[in-house]
């Protein structure tokens, strides 16, 4: 028994895996990984542009498919057959846990991140594509994306809702939640098959915060007190979020739910690697700890869990004193709603930029396979 184990069986946080690479599905990596305690996968543009661009496993699917097909269908039908394969060494964690973990994610493109049509298609067209139960679709946290969220989850489709970076977004992702499980409660008495995901992204908080107050401290009085509050954003938030959680998932409205057998969407700590490397090196994953939650990590944060994490409930100690720590940021000047904007501008651009370099990188290895000419 691994303290990955340990995690889910004492603490009931589910460890989840930021990767996906198709040769650690054909080595037996991903099932090592699954052995160790390792109960669900998440993917992003970013994941499967290093892994298709930085090895050759694809190529010989590849230049299959682009025969037939355009580039970016054919980086479709890669990245579904690598969510089909990884969903597959997942099954009997989903089928033990009774559909409340082995999950594997995959995201819609980033381009319709502001489309709320188009989010809702492409979701809808990825969910019947792959036609497994354990697989979760990701949508953006954008406004657009709400409205998205929710009629994917009335239609009782199992969704990881990504990109939330502030509080009000995040109650506003467990409404679209709540709402579509009413929508489909006037349709069916059983709710207890559709599950859901917010995945609240961590440490770019910090990065963003940190910056703001080094800037906000060059000339200032009150330097050595605004550079305390370094590194310190990112896990007050993030307890706050979960104080949300519980106070949302809880009540009338919620029982009235759960009586007809609705799973909570659990908050999934998301962007959990380090990104300072004066911040010890679990300082996402150690201090957010707690029953309900998902925490996914890269394959080294896993391996720095593995070594020396520590399975002790963290998640809701301290809340009071995050929440000081907020206002304290507000008093200098540094509003976390002002830095959610930024950062989830950030980071659907961010994604956007994945996607785009990674058509681009196809398009010129499908030139180079075909002999030079255009597929």
């Amino acid at each position: 028994m691994t303290t990955l184990h340990d995690l889910y069986e004492s603490q009931g946080q589910s460890p989840w895996l930021d990767n996906l690479r198709r040769d650690w599905l054909r080595d037996g990596t991903i099932a090592r990984f699954v052995d160790q305690g390792i109960r669900g996968m998440t993917s992003n543009p970013t994941i499967f542009a290093a892994a298709i661009s930085g090895q050759a496993t694809y190529d010989d699917e590849f230049r299959t498919l682009i025969a037939t097909t355009s580039v970016e269908d054919a980086y479709w039908d890669l990245v579904l057959d690598d969510i089909a394969a990884a969903a597959g060494v997942l099954a009997p964690v989903y089928d033990r846990s009774g559909g409340a973990d082995g999950f594997v994610s995959v995201e819609v493109a980033p381009a319709l991140a502001h489309d709320t049509s188009g989010t809702t298609g492409a979701a809808r067209s990825l969910h019947e594509r792959i036609g497994l139960e354990n697989v979760m679709v990701k949508i953006p946290g954008t406004a657009e994306g709400l409205p998205a969220i929710r009629s994917m989850i009335a239609e009782g489709r199992n969704i990881n809702v990504t990109l939330i970076f502030g509080l009000a977004r995040y109650g506003d992702v467990i409404e679209a939640y709540l709402s579509g499980l009413e929508e489909l409660a006037q349709k069916t008495d059983d709710l207890s098959s559709v599950s859901s995901v917010a995945s609240f992204f961590v440490s770019r908080v910090d990065t963003e915060v940190d910056r703001r107050l080094e800037q906000a401290a060059r000339g200032a009085a009150d330097a050595d007190e605004l550079l305390a509050l370094r590194g310190k954003a990112a896990v007050a938030q993030a307890k706050m979020a979960y104080r949300l959680f519980s106070q949302r998932f809880s009540g009338s409205r919620w029982d009235a739910l759960a009586a007809k057998g609705a799973r909570v969407q659990r908050p999934l700590w998301a962007s959990t690697s380090t990104k300072n490397p004066a911040y010890p090196d679990l300082a996402y994953v150690d201090s957010l700890v707690g029953p309900h939650t998902v925490n996914t990590m890269p394959d080294a944060t896993v391996a720095d869990f593995l070594d020396h994490g520590t399975v002790a409930r963290t998640v809701d100690t301290g809340v009071e004193e995050a929440a000081s720590i907020v206002d304290r940021l507000a008093s200098a000047g540094i509003e976390m709603e002002q830095v959610a904007e930024t950062l989830e501008s950030e980071g659907v651009a961010s994604f956007t930029k994945s996607f785009d370099q990674l058509i681009q990188s196809l398009g010129d290895k499908a030139r180079s396979l075909s002999g030079g000419s255009n597929p």
